[in-house]
């Protein structure tokens, strides 16, 4: 077979980091590694799958759809390389992790010490497991699961999946409130404000990082003038500045308030309250999924996430 898998994980890295170059460090090879790959495939199928005119390599059509079927079956070789793993020693060689971005990473990273002292300290063949931390957002944690880019998801809300096949643990709720800018025309508005109000100015907005299920929102009015903005801590700085107005967890503003850099409002109709849920493939029992599953359960940990709710 003249097509194999490491040809298309080359391509899906170029893809994904934007250059040869960078391909090539995040696969710890050198650039001239890289392009002997994809040379050597382009002569075996006797297709170009990069066009290389202009000042970047850009994926011809040929190219993008070896692109999106081959990451299928990267997908599916990566299942199965796991699959043999977990049944060979109940030990996953890696476990994804996907973080609402409502929970800063960080406080995700003392579970992530316990769990690396406890395999450096445990006789067990668990050792060796590597952790993979990202961040999704609203209906892209769903997404992350049902597409397979990740093993357990943390901080997921809303409608889950259909179908089946997928088991959760409740977690803490987090409120959310409305916050402005003290310089913003609503902070001077009179309260409860309403949606008409709202709707003449401007809502910061996380994007939805769901890549193929639908994507959701909270907050946003039909018809309001949206900054959409890559994660949190860009959509707290935005309404900082007065770029705009929105939804933040209360602990993501509690330090901003008492600096008087953003003030909380009282609006009219919005549930201040958000449940989320740990969610995870009921036939995956790996041992490290099951540790993190375990850890969630306690109150403390749950408390470490959304301190100061």
């Amino acid at each position: 077979m003249k097509l194999t898998l490491d040809a298309l994980n080359v391509i899906d890295a170029i893809d994904r980091h934007g250059s040869f170059a960078a391909a090539a460090e995040k696969l710890f090879r050198v650039p001239s590694a890289i392009s002997y790959t994809m040379q050597k495939l382009e002569q075996d199928l006797d297709t170009p799958i990069f066009d290389r005119a202009g000042h970047r390599a850009v994926l011809t059509p040929a190219g993008q759809t070896l692109l999106k079927e081959g990451r299928r079956l990267l997908s599916a070789a990566h299942e199965l390389e796991g699959q043999i793993k977990r049944i060979a020693t109940g030990w996953e060689a890696e476990l994804r992790i996907a973080i609402d971005t409502i929970i800063p990473v960080p406080r995700l990273l003392p579970l992530v010490q316990d769990f690396f002292e406890q395999q450096q300290t445990s006789q067990q063949s668990g050792r060796g497991t590597q952790l993979q931390l990202t961040h999704e957002v609203l209906g892209g944690n769903w997404d992350a699961l049902n597409s397979n880019r990740a093993d357990l998801v943390i901080g997921a809300s809303g409608e889950g999946l259909t179908g089946g096949g997928y088991s959760s643990l409740p977690l803490d709720n987090f409120n959310i409130v409305f916050a402005v800018a003290p310089q913003h025309p609503l902070a001077q508005a009179e309260e409860p404000i309403s949606s008409h109000e709202i709707l003449k100015y401007r809502a910061v907005a996380v994007a939805d990082s769901s890549q193929k299920l639908p994507r959701r929102s909270i907050g946003l009015l039909d018809g309001q003038q949206v900054l959409t903005v890559p994660n949190m801590q860009c959509k707290l700085e935005a309404q900082m500045l007065g770029l705009g107005v929105g939804y933040l967890p209360h602990y993501w503003v509690k330090e901003a308030v008492a600096n008087g850099k953003l003030m909380i409002k009282s609006v009219q109709g919005i549930n201040h309250s958000i449940r989320t849920y740990a969610v995870w493939s009921s036939d995956n029992q790996g041992k490290a999924l099951q540790w993190f599953v375990q850890q969630l359960k306690d109150k403390s940990t749950q408390e470490q996430l959304f301190q100061g709710r």
